[in-house]
């Protein structure tokens, strides 16, 4: 569960952002909405296996106070994490671990440079309490035969394996280059789902291959080089604010008997956090960081600018999620009790 004492040392009131009481409202509907679609609805053989590219964390933007308590309530209500887009600073991602709380963990990646790459990490973060890692971790490195143009994948791929339950699984977090070249794009998103599509089938272990795929649209050459490689694609709709991009997904080996996909959805915070009903509260807070332009903030156009300066407080992308079965010993009782 998320760690909440540290709220009490906020001012008092709940009238404004940054007070305890305006944190908490926040937190409750967060917590509210999250369990109508997650908690009361989950199987307790069950894993929740999460996603979300969180704009620049935090790239010189520092987030306000309240936005990493409710960053952190949303990824709390996961098993495990990938997240994409964290900055060189490592502060902000350890300030978000504090509020996980001691039994939350996390692995992240070195710094991408050069243009591609956007100075960036991606990091696992998961519940010690839910999911087992099972010590191996490192980066895909294609072959000489599969390179793009002569290239690696401009952000290296990041995988590690993990055990929960019965279900022993690799996760495989990325974010395909951005950019007007959708064959490059397409490109990518095949040389790595079909190498971990042929490690799926050598080990005979899961593999799931989750992040911002930077999919424009599901006719597109991108999702057919996602669904071409042979994982199982579920259906996320558009995860971008604008209601209009297919960027994430969580794709994985072995639908069926190896992997049984129970749920999926996508998480709209902007129904219970930095709403548009907010958007006066917030206004103060906005024309003061205005009178500062070296912050980087995106409030010039404030008010007629949401959601976009809510991008820089959570993310421009929604969190995507699947909840899996774990739990396969009655089968396998069955099938020793029928081999004699």
């Amino acid at each position: 569960m998320a760690f909440y004492k540290g709220i009490n040392d906020y001012p008092p009131g709940s009238d404004a952002p940054g007070q305890r009481g305006w944190i908490a409202d926040g937190l409750l509907r967060l917590r509210a909405a999250m369990a109508v679609q997650i908690t009361d609805l989950r199987r307790p053989d069950s894993l929740v296996i999460g996603s979300w590219n969180i704009r620049a964390f935090d790239g010189g933007r520092s987030r306000l106070d309240e936005s990493y308590h409710f960053i952190a309530e949303i990824i709390d209500h996961f098993d495990i994490c990938a997240v994409q887009e964290i900055k060189p600073d490592l502060g902000p991602l350890k300030r978000l671990m504090v509020l996980l709380g001691d039994n939350w963990d996390y692995f992240v990646t070195d710094v991408t440079s050069g243009d591609a790459g956007n100075d960036e990490r991606m990091a696992f973060l998961y519940n010690r309490n839910k999911v087992t890692f099972r010590n191996l971790i490192g980066e895909i490195v294609l072959p000489r035969e599969a390179l793009i143009e002569g290239e690696q994948i401009a952000r290296s791929p990041f995988f590690a394996s993990f055990q929960a339950g019965w279900f022993r699984f690799t996760l495989c977090t990325a974010h395909i280059r951005f950019g007007d070249d959708l064959g490059l794009r397409a490109r990518e998103i095949s040389a790595l789902a079909s190498t971990l599509t042929a490690r799926a089938k050598k080990e005979g272990e899961v593999y799931v291959l989750l992040g911002d795929m930077n999919i424009e649209s599901s006719e597109d050459e991108t999702m057919a080089a996602l669904k071409e490689a042979g994982m199982f694609v579920p259906d996320f709709g558009a995860t971008n604010l604008g209601g209009d991009k297919l960027f994430d997904h969580i794709a994985f080996s072995g639908e069926g008997t190896e992997t049984r996909l129970l749920r999926k959805g996508k998480f709209d915070w902007r129904g219970t956090v930095f709403r548009p009903e907010d958007m006066a509260a917030y206004e103060k807070i906005a024309m003061d960081i205005r009178s500062k332009p070296d912050t980087g903030k995106p409030y010039a156009n404030w008010p007629s600018s949401y959601p976009g300066w809510t991008t820089h407080e959570m993310s421009d992308h929604l969190p995507i999620w699947i909840e899996i079965e774990v739990d396969y010993s009655d089968e396998y009782l069955a099938g020793i009790k029928s081999s004699g």
